[in-house]
């Protein structure tokens, strides 16, 4: 029960990774908020799991400020601060620098950049009145190396790696710590819907080869990404900012 009296924000916390998280921080002892677009699918979720006591599910659009406002408005009001906040919120684009539209461009833009730049403008008040709080920032490998077709997406997660870097730095002297978590490719439902949209009869072999972009062999496991989350969080890392730290199965250093 290390997060035991904490309230922990989870943006997307309701799929995939950020589910992995929210059952995570829930099963620590958190008092957890999901903040999602699809509030309604992730409330369903909840009430199956029976959670409801503890996990509570926002409907959300993190690109929008008077959005992000509302919601964390409500948790103060409910919890009385935000001990942690995780920007794990985001979509994805394929496309180069040549076929992303202006369209394409501003919609990753205004959910993984200006969505994480929301959530941390509206917590920063009260835990720099608190001197303390923790920020978890989800950046990705796309953000240190080149992955083909990847222009708005890698340059949406460069974003957010200076973005912790900064944050980091402005506020280490009040008692914050901000870091980022850099996966390499985890296996969760988006990835499977990818496969069956694109290569349809032959997902089980292009699931492999990109697996085998990991020198580990394998993809991660979105409990993985959840447990290193859990660390960085707690107070086992409370000398620890400032910091991305890649989950790659040897993705960036080895491929090199």
């Amino acid at each position: 029960m290390k997060f035991k009296d904490q309230s922990v924000v989870i943006t997307g916390g309701g799929s995939g990774i950020g589910w992995a998280m929210t059952e995570a921080f829930y099963r620590e002892g958190a008092k957890v908020y999901v903040l999602e677009i699809d509030a309604e699918a992730a409330q369903d979720r909840l009430k199956e799991e029976g959670w409801t006591s503890t996990v509570h599910c926002l409907s959300c659009d993190v690109s929008q400020l008077e959005s992000v406002r509302q919601c964390f408005d409500q948790i103060i009001a409910e919890s009385g601060q935000v001990d942690i906040l995780i920007n794990n919120a985001g979509v994805a684009h394929i496309g180069t620098a040549l076929t992303t539209t202006e369209e394409d461009f501003d919609r990753v833009y205004r959910v993984n950049v200006k969505g994480v730049f929301h959530c941390i403008h509206a917590v920063l008040p009260g835990m720099v009145e608190r001197k303390k709080g923790v920020i978890l920032n989800m950046a990705s490998v796309a953000a240190s190396v080149g992955i083909a077709d990847r222009f708005a997406y890698s340059t949406s997660k460069g974003a957010i790696l200076t973005m912790t870097y900064q944050v980091a730095k402005d506020f280490v002297g009040d008692g914050i710590r901000c870091n980022s978590i850099s996966p390499g490719r985890v296996h969760t439902p988006f990835v499977d819907g990818y496969l069956k949209d694109n290569y349809p009869g032959r997902e089980k072999e292009m699931y492999d080869v990109l697996s085998k972009t990991h020198p580990i062999g394998r993809m991660a496991k979105p409990e993985e990404v959840a447990s290193l989350a859990l660390f960085l969080c707690s107070e086992e890392a409370a000398f620890i900012t400032g910091t991305d730290y890649p989950l790659d199965g040897g993705f960036i250093r080895l491929n090199s």
